[in-house]
């Protein structure tokens, strides 16, 4: 049996730290404390608190893009639509925390609309944007800037998340689910042509 390097577990020590108590909570010496080295061993790896909190980000990232990669390819391109909206919900309501840290907070390298994702720099939004250009081909979604279409349909994905993570809501985690979905047909049919 192989045991994680040193970088490995200070990454999985800080992200349980995350996932159970927010991005407030990863301290160093707690960090260090759960991986059993001194606080400073921790800068031989990380240069500072940020760029350990950015890396447990970009792997949030990449672990949402593996999710949403697997629907790249068959079914209908609206199915396949809701399919990464459903992944997103999902991944919000198991690591709310770091769905905050990653969608809700301000971080200074996070891609930003149009340049970023119009370059092709967010593997996420690459996978709804192809959905919503294939539904467009079919004429299953109106034309016109296939870009604008994908980020309206998730910020409205992420406007009902955010509203359900500040308690705007009475659903329970069922209610809440059955809601988003509905919502998200509402939107859809609303941008058939």
């Amino acid at each position: 049996m192989t045991h994680p390097d040193t970088a490995t577990r200070i990454l999985n020590a800080a992200r349980a730290l995350f996932e159970r108590e927010g991005a407030d909570s990863v301290s160093m010496r707690k960090v260090a404390d759960a991986v059993g080295i001194t606080p400073t061993a921790i800068y031989r790896h990380f240069r500072s608190r940020e760029a350990l909190l950015g890396k447990i980000s970009d792997d949030s990232f990449d672990e949402i893009a593996r999710h949403w990669d697997a629907h790249r390819q068959g079914k209908d391109p609206l199915a396949r639509l809701l399919a990464t909206q459903q992944i997103y919900l999902d991944y919000a309501l198991a690591y709310p925390h770091l769905f905050d840290h990653a969608f809700l907070a301000r971080r200074r390298n996070a891609r930003r609309f149009p340049a970023d994702f119009i370059a092709g720099q967010s593997p996420t939004a690459n996978v709804m944007h192809e959905a919503v250009v294939e539904a467009q081909a079919r004429g299953q979604l109106r034309g016109g800037d296939a870009w604008a279409l994908t980020m309206t349909v998730w910020a409205h994905a992420h406007g009902l998340i955010a509203l359900q993570r500040a308690g705007r809501f009475s659903f329970d985690e069922a209610g809440f689910r059955a809601f988003f979905t509905t919502s998200l047909h509402h939107l859809l049919d609303g941008l058939r042509p």
